[in-house]
């Protein structure tokens, strides 16, 4: 019997786009795990506070860089134990 449960929660989406590398997107991390949220105003609480100085730097936002500000998103955790 397996068993199986999934889980929303909210973590920060890296986003950048640029000639060298093209469009870039991942789930920001701190340590080896994905920093997750219980609600969408924590993580965007926690984006303000960690990348907030992105929004006021234009030469970052230009190339060679291209970043833009993270955004939160909701993500699905599937845990699965036994077999299927």
């Amino acid at each position: 019997m397996a068993i199986r449960r999934t889980v929303e929660r909210w973590a920060g989406l890296w986003r950048s786009q640029n000639r060298l590398d093209g469009r870039s997107e991942h789930i920001l991390f701190r340590g080896c795990l994905p920093k997750l949220f219980l609600t969408r105003a924590e993580a965007r609480e926690w984006i303000k506070t960690e990348y907030g100085y992105i929004a006021d730097r234009p030469d970052l936002k230009r190339e060679p860089h291209g970043w833009r500000m993270p955004v939160a998103i909701r993500v699905k955790i599937t845990v699965t134990k036994g077999y299927l």
